[in-house]
């Protein structure tokens, strides 16, 4: 359950994906006497409930990093939003600046090389009961916030009652339904205890990825939660913020004493003295200003960039590296999201129609240089994905559903859209004519579908990146020509934010994918619960069948029962078109000035360019002796 807002930059300083629960590598077992019995609890450094954690009590770094990495030097990255008015990430109001969570730190966090296990940070351990009705973390007493207090058990109690007072509605309600209360039972331990009808997977996870910011600091500043302001919160992490410029530019600086550096979870990380964003408006400009030296390091998230803009001549004399690394993270689930609750995308037949209209194929050679693949999946390049038809135990729980499914849902897996080769692709055409006459959306005079009562049948496509303009447009002539009075509406960031949290907007573009170990946060995302107010189901899913697969996810209890319900909630989702699916490629495509260098190969689960890469002195200067940068 984490704060999220929509993604203006990459995500170089990533929330730690929700902590998973589990077996134990190096567990003590104590007796605790409780009253007149005795209960075993059990005793760690780390947590994974589907396995034995990778790293043991005793180890020394993690095995991707180099842990004689140099320290020094500045990484200059871009954000082209264009815009910042705070440094609270968590608040509806204003548009964080890009990084402004990168002072803050968890009682736990994941590694780059595991899913679902999670270690100590913050916490030195955790111990809690065979039944995980609570569990106790032990601070590590070196813990130390930026202007060198203590981190202590209230705080932790503190911030975890700020985010249920002031924090994101969606988020205080998922966490709420996981830990009931939070107790200090000295300077530095802290208790969480669980609703006992949580899911025994999500719980210790959830508890441990909470963060902790100063308690002092909030009561003497008198800040809030919920309100934007040009000021970090106080909190323990490696960076803080050290100078800023309105829509220019944002520096970060690494504390010198930052408490955790040497820590084996952080040995060979967080190497640059210096971070720093430039912001352009768009991403035209941004591509200039990489090329001429005013950033250094840039993931490209275009393949019309990748392909055509990378000929300048630093790049000829290989003074910038251009390279392409693996991503063995699950797809992003990017895609076309209809805000199911608009009346008019109720109807499973107008959504499907819509979903025909857009051409990949032609899009992949036109546009993206075949850089792509189709998303087809919510669990894309991962285990999780469904294929062909469902397993018998797939079945077992499809079946007894399937007066509530959508139809295909128990066949073969729902695959996007074939097309050809031209823009307009006549044969998905005629089939989405046909669809969206048959849900009542009769062609007039003017060309234009209206439904008996007389209104048209609008789409917007709403979006604040001038960069998908090329991509939505033909996508919107295309809807056109077959009657749907599409239009695309690019807005500013600011409006862009303020539109989404309110849920207005027809169809944006998001990514819904389930994670790649999911639990609770699928309710959050896809549940009908919280679906009128939770700001993380951005379609609007509320749904009988997808609640009670999600509650089977939950309280699957072996990576087996996982898998097969997380298929089927796959294979049920896919079904219901809420989606258009959109692309995705397994590589990270980045571009840097030759004076930064990583491990090799890259983990699987991080590019970590702000996290474990390394700045090379010898030969930053060789490209200031070269007149490449200043």
């Amino acid at each position: 359950m984490k704060p999220a807002r929509p993604r203006t930059i990459a995500t170089v300083f990533p929330t730690r994906r929700q902590a998973l629960q589990g077996v134990l590598t190096g567990l003590v077992l104590l007796f605790l006497p409780l009253g007149a019995g005795a209960e075993t609890t059990i005793k760690s450094h780390a947590y994974s409930y589907f396995g034995v954690p990778k790293y043991g009590p005793d180890f020394t770094h993690l095995d991707y990093v180099n842990p004689d990495a140099p320290k020094g030097g500045e990484i200059v990255i871009a954000s082209e939003s264009g815009t910042f008015d705070s440094f609270n990430p968590y608040a509806r109001k204003g548009v964080p600046g890009a990084l402004a969570s990168s002072n803050v730190e968890r009682l736990m966090t994941g590694t780059a090389d595991e899913i679902g296990t999670s270690y100590g940070l913050l916490a030195e351990s955790l111990e809690y009961p065979e039944d995980q009705s609570w569990v106790i973390f032990t601070l590590r007493p070196e813990a130390r916030f930026a202007d060198g207090t203590p981190v202590t058990a209230e705080d932790v109690v503190f911030t975890h009652d700020l985010f249920m007072e002031q924090g994101l509605i969606s988020f205080r309600e998922g966490v709420s339904r996981i830990i009931s209360g939070v107790e200090a039972l000295d300077a530095q331990r802290v208790k969480f205890t669980f609703n006992p009808d949580s899911s025994v997977r999500d719980r210790i996870g959830q508890a441990g990825a909470t963060p902790v910011l100063s308690k002092a600091w909030f009561e003497e500043t008198g800040a809030r939660l919920d309100e934007s302001r040009l000021e970090q919160a106080m909190a323990t992490g490696p960076y803080a913020l050290d100078s800023y410029q309105i829509n220019q530019r944002i520096v970060y600086k690494r504390n010198p004493d930052y408490w955790g550096a040497d820590l084996p979870i952080n040995k060979g990380r967080w190497n640059f003295d210096t971070i720093r964003v430039e912001y352009f408006a768009d991403s035209n400009a941004a591509m200039e200003g990489f090329s001429s030296g005013s950033y250094t390091f840039r993931i490209e998230n275009s393949s019309k960039e990748w392909a055509t803009s990378y000929d300048f001549p630093a790049v000829k004399s290989g003074h910038v590296i251009k390279a392409e690394l693996d991503d063995g993270n699950q797809a992003s689930g990017q895609g076309f999201v209809f805000n199911l609750r608009r009346e008019k995308f109720q109807d499973i037949r107008v959504r499907q129609a819509i979903g025909l209209m857009f051409n990949f194929t032609w899009s992949n050679e036109a546009l993206f240089y075949g850089l792509y693949e189709r998303v087809n999946s919510f669990a894309e390049n991962s285990y999780l994905e469904a294929t062909g038809l469902p397993s018998p135990e797939e079945l077992a729980l499809l079946d007894p559903l399937a007066d509530k499914l959508p139809d295909g849902a128990l066949g073969e897996a729902i695959m996007a859209p074939t097309s050809g080769n031209k823009q307009f692709d006549r044969r998905n055409a005629r089939e989405a004519s046909r669809l969206l006459e048959d849900a009542g959306w009769t062609v007039g005079n003017d060309g234009m579908r209206r439904n008996s009562a007389g209104n048209t049948l609008k789409v917007e496509f709403l979006t604040f990146s001038p960069t998908f303009d090329r991509v939505i447009t033909p996508y919107v002539e295309n809807l056109r020509k077959i009657g749907v009075d599409a239009v695309l509406n690019r807005v500013d960031t600011s409006q862009f934010v303020d539109r989404r949290y309110a849920f207005d907007y027809d169809i944006i573009t998001d990514q819904l994918a389930f994670g790649n170990e999911p639990g609770s946060n699928l309710a959050q995302a896809f549940g009908s619960e919280d679906a009128a107010v939770s700001v993380f189901n951005s379609p609007g899913v509320a749904d009988p069948a997808v609640d009670a697969l999600i509650e089977v996810v939950r309280n699957a209890d072996t990576k087996e029962e996982l898998v097969t319900a997380t298929k089927a909630l796959d294979r049920v989702m896919r079904a219901m078109r809420i989606v258009v699916p959109q692309w995705y490629k397994n590589k990270h495509t980045v571009a840097y000035y030759d004076q930064f260098e990583h491990p090799d190969p890259i983990p699987p689960y991080d590019l970590g360019y702000l996290d474990f890469w390394w700045f090379n002195a010898e030969k930053a200067e060789k490209l200031k002796a070269d007149g490449v940068l200043r």
